[in-house]
């Protein structure tokens, strides 16, 4: 079984530190068990990138396991405990400690990839600027690649909406991060998004 982020029930608490370290335990108390904590790596080879932007990457599960298949990878996070976790586990990669919606690196990558219900931990009615964020940093030709919760903090009518406003386009939807076909009744959706065609 792939494990979908969100489905270990864990509540956004805007404002609220984490604990990167006891955050981390949980998913390797998941992997000792024996399950693919890893689907969203895998998701994101399948678009065969050469640079991935990991934003809110939390202690970097997602962006040591895509740095371990060989991808130039930035990780991203507010929270400084979270990124001093990912630190310690993977000194060799770049981790920032920023706000995606402020985030300006002066740079694009192949994906950007937001797991793990970034939308929903970040401030009610802030979403469109994280949004914004994320695509500044996509190269043409490259995607936006999010999961979450659809437990009504934030719609996919919203999210789609904030991608178009910074001419993001729809291309793909699934269910899991192991590609399952979504349908409207659907728990959690993960969707790839791409710069809008010129002249579109």
């Amino acid at each position: 079984m792939v494990f979908r982020p969100g489905a270990s029930g864990k509540i956004a608490r805007v404002g609220t530190p984490w604990d990167g370290d006891a955050y981390q335990e949980r998913f390797d108390a998941l992997a000792a068990t024996g399950q693919d904590v890893h689907g969203e790596a895998t998701f994101v080879m399948g678009l065969q990138p050469a640079t991935v932007l990991d934003a809110g990457c939390g202690t970097g599960r997602v962006a040591i396991e895509l740095a371990r298949r060989g991808v130039p990878v930035v990780g991203v996070d507010a929270d400084p405990s979270m990124i001093a976790t990912a630190r310690r586990l993977a000194p060799g990669i770049d981790w920032i400690v920023a706000d995606v919606a402020a985030l300006d690196l002066g740079r694009t990558f192949d994906v950007v990839v937001m797991a793990g219900n970034v939308p929903l931990f970040t401030s009610r009615g802030t979403q469109a600027a994280l949004v914004a964020g994320c695509a500044r940093h996509v190269a043409v030709g490259g995607a936006l690649l999010a999961g979450f919760s659809l437990d009504g903090r934030y719609t996919l009518a919203d999210y789609d909406a904030h991608a178009a406003e910074v001419g993001l386009v729809l291309v793909e939807r699934y269910a899991t991060w192991d590609r399952r076909p979504f349908a409207g009744r659907d728990t959690y959706a993960v969707s790839v998004h791409r710069p809008r065609a010129a002249g579109s």
